[in-house]
């Protein structure tokens, strides 16, 4: 498969219709590629999944993705300006990050911005690969949330929209709210469960930070685009490929 074909490919995100022989070649290409990249990458994203690498295999089917094809984790990094099919987004898993997978792009229309669209793929990323967790963090909008999930269920919870939000107990590493320097019993009120960190401190706890990925941090393998709609095809990928700008 020469560089330029793979270019279009890639830009289109058309990959079901991929020969064995042409699947092995971009895994390759995507491996070699992936070994001299280095650190540090920033996700292009608010809102982001993550789940265990050495189980990363069940969210393709967690969250309906199909016809992944293998690519670097500067070319995953593009997922949002890739074009799409009317039917069909592409998404992007991460290589894996010290021990995790994160999971990018295009979540508002693959998996649809309603509070029980969101918490239900992290409840389906659980069950698959046995533990998931989700962020989102939106200063213009006021939205800070992270949540934890274990087994199909929600473990702990964060919602900050209006107001705060905490679900489930607190997690090891958690500063209670009553425990916090700040915090006045005579003045303040708060719930026994209630906690004092928001999604970015979090993530760093509970998996990693999504950008910048830390320099020292170990990457293996390569990424992977994948699409939220099986069999899109890539008829017409030559006339489409010339539309590009």
């Amino acid at each position: 498969m020469s560089e330029n074909r793979l270019g279009a490919l890639l830009r289109a995100g058309f990959t079901d219709r991929l020969g064995e022989r042409d699947k092995k070649l971009l895994a390759r290409r995507a491996l070699l590629k992936a070994a001299g990249e280095k650190p540090p990458f920033h996700l292009p994203t608010c809102w982001w999944y993550v789940v265990p690498g050495a189980y990363h295999e069940g969210l393709f089917a967690a969250l309906d993705l199909h016809d992944r094809v293998p690519v670097t984790f500067r070319e995953g990094l593009d997922v949002a300006d890739l074009p799409a099919r009317p039917t069909a987004d592409p998404v992007f898993v991460t290589p894996e990050i010290d021990g995790w997978r994160l999971i990018c792009g295009n979540l508002d229309s693959v998996i649809g911005r309603g509070w029980d669209d969101m918490t239900g793929a992290l409840e389906r990323l659980s069950a698959h690969c046995g533990e998931a967790q989700m962020f989102y963090e939106d200063f213009a909008g006021g939205a800070d949330i992270w949540a934890v999930a274990e087994a199909g269920r929600i473990r702990r919870r964060y919602a900050l929209e209006s107001n705060p939000e905490w679900v489930g107990e607190p997690l090891p590493w958690e500063t209670r709210a009553v425990d916090d320097e700040d915090f006045d019993p005579e003045f303040d009120e708060t719930e026994p469960h209630e906690g004092t960190a928001g999604a970015m401190e979090a993530c760093e706890y509970l998996s990693v930070h999504p950008g910048p990925v830390d320099a020292d941090a170990e990457i293996h393998g390569h990424g992977w685009l994948a699409m939220s709609a099986p069999d899109v095809g890539h008829q017409g990928l030559e006339e489409l490929a010339r539309t590009q700008p």
